[in-house]
């Protein structure tokens, strides 16, 4: 595995270390020792997969209060999606600070999304499938999102967004939920 910094704390594109042969390739998804190694959350808890008819579906931007916060390592396996994490993490220098990246079954990139922060992603393309490894088994009531047009964060979406539930087109601004005390970590 190989991890690449964002510009945002914490936050890493992982790309696959390959081993090839004539019959393809082999790769590690996750490693607990190379995750440890690099100072990030190796629990898994949970592994999920989001399955996603059309293009232009969007799903976020959310993440889980605390005590229940979450890491996640991100993969596109089918298809393809622009991901976008959010530093929600009162104090860091990078927060309210966003990051965007194209994965995709092609070029095989995952995102590790450190706790603290929200998570959402556009489908690029009809029939995409996201795996997610997560550090924390999921609590509903802990279950909590940002606007994913919120100016405070100012995020440049790709396309056109066609399909969202209705709770992730009416979560809270974010600087009504920082006065409420929602965010506070």
């Amino acid at each position: 595995m190989i991890f690449v910094e964002t510009e945002l704390a914490g936050a890493y594109l992982v790309e696959l270390e390959k081993r090839e042969d004539e019959r393809g390739f082999f790769a590690r998804l996750w490693c607990e020792r190379e995750f440890a190694t690099h100072g990030l959350t190796s629990r898994l808890a949970q592994v999920s997969l989001s399955f996603n008819r059309r293009r232009g579906t969007l799903r976020g931007m959310h993440y889980q209060a605390a005590p229940y916060e979450e890491s996640k390592m991100v993969h596109c396996v089918r298809g393809a999606i622009y991901d976008v994490i959010i530093d929600l993490r009162v104090g860091s220098h990078t927060h309210a600070k966003w990051f965007g990246v194209e994965l995709s079954a092609d070029n095989r990139r995952g995102v590790f999304v450190p706790a603290g922060f929200a998570h959402g992603f556009l489908t690029l393309t009809d029939d995409a499938e996201v795996l997610y490894h997560i550090s924390h088994p999921y609590v509903a009531a802990a279950a909590r999102g940002v606007r994913f047009d919120d100016p405070a964060f100012g995020i440049r979406w790709p396309i056109a967004i066609e399909v969202i539930a209705e709770r992730d087109r009416n979560w809270p601004a974010y600087l009504t939920t920082m006065r409420c005390g929602a965010n506070s970590r």
